[in-house]
């Protein structure tokens, strides 16, 4: 019993302590437009067709590819003439294709060209409590903006990222509560408008507005809004500084997990004032456990903000009492399965 407990106790460990060869097989499979070429391609390829339409070696490729077979990723058949022909599997056609409309590829690209850079330094950011952003890209963080945005390229990248997130679990954070009362909405930090988009199709008595920086705005109506979103307006402005306009509810999804406990409850005092009679807010956030036992997601999600921001994921309980400080009562928290859990809180 004992040896059977010890191989399970190794197994575990080498798979934790492997976790990062995944990440990278697929981030490179990605990146090097695997599963485009072969999605276009009309029948199954082999490791040298495969190699020469991304002009990479036979070599390196034919082990890329057998790596992506062993994480189900592709999947394989025999040729007439003895090779090895390779095709994506339906999980990977789905998630791993750019054109795909559930497609998880711009969120693969941002964790490997940003996340994967700061998490090299996730030792320094335990022993100094900061985030990493100067040492990864020689940028300064002090304004977070400038140290998540570090070009007009890196912003409409982060904004596609928020795009397929939304796509997959949008809808289940929108419909966790009825949100048909409240007629005005603003989505504040709204970033590409993918939420604002599910929440008009969703509420159709309902008008979104998106909340942010002049420059997130301009990229949103430039490369993500069309003339078809007409229930949806944009609004320039930085929500710590600038007034709020009035609105039934505001929606803060996946933005308080960023700042200091200090910095959520200023805009949450503001987001109270601004709330009309029985309005509220609804936070959207990867909530952990009370007893700090999980959910494993959370808690990594926790420490990807200690590298990369001057924020944290929290308890339940915490938003509780930062929406208690700003005066909101009738705090209800349910969960939107996948990752996130849903916070609506009214105002009395």
């Amino acid at each position: 019993m004992a040896g059977a407990k010890e191989n399970a106790y190794s197994r575990r460990i080498l798979q934790y302590m492997e976790g990062f060869l995944v990440s990278k097989t697929l981030f490179t499979a990605c990146e090097l437009g695997v599963f485009d070429h072969l999605d276009a391609s009309e029948h199954p390829l082999s490791a040298m067709a495969v190699a020469q339409g991304l002009s990479t070696s036979k070599d390196g490729m034919e082990r890329l590819l057998s790596a992506c077979v062993g994480l189900e990723l592709l999947t394989t058949q025999p040729s007439a003439d003895g090779q090895v022909l390779y095709s994506n599997t339906e999980m990977s056609t789905m998630f791993l294709t750019k054109s795909s409309p559930q497609s998880l590829y711009h969120s693969i690209e941002y964790s490997s060209n940003t996340i994967y850079l700061c998490w090299h330094y996730l030792k320094d950011a335990v022993r100094e409590g900061k985030n990493q952003y100067e040492k990864a890209f020689g940028v300064s963080s002090k304004d977070l903006f400038e140290a998540l945005y570090r070009s007009d390229e890196e912003m409409v990248k982060f904004m596609q990222l928020m795009n397929s997130v939304w796509n997959i679990c949008g809808k289940d954070v929108l419909t966790a509560f009825d949100l048909s009362p409240f007629k005005s909405i603003y989505d504040l930090g709204g970033c590409s408008g993918a939420l604002a988009k599910l929440c008009v199709s969703v509420y159709p008595e309902c008008t979104v507005t998106i909340f942010d920086l002049p420059k997130v705005t301009e990229t949103c109506r430039k490369h993500f809004l069309s003339d078809e979103d007409v229930r949806i307006s944009l609004h320039k402005g930085d929500f710590f500084k600038d007034t709020l306009p009035d609105a039934d509810l505001f929606i803060l999804a996946r933005i308080l997990h960023d700042w200091k406990e200090e910095r959520c409850i200023l805009l949450l005092d503001k987001v109270y004032k601004s709330c009309k009679p029985g309005g509220g807010v609804l936070l959207v956030e990867a909530l952990l456990s009370e007893d700090n036992s999980g959910p494993v997601t959370a808690q990594l999600y926790s420490l990807n903000m200690l590298v990369q921001t001057e924020g944290r994921e929290r308890k339940g309980s915490e938003y509780t009492r930062l929406l208690s400080a700003a005066g909101f009562s009738s705090v209800h928290i349910h969960s939107a399965g996948h990752i996130y859990s849903v916070i609506l809180a009214l105002k009395g």
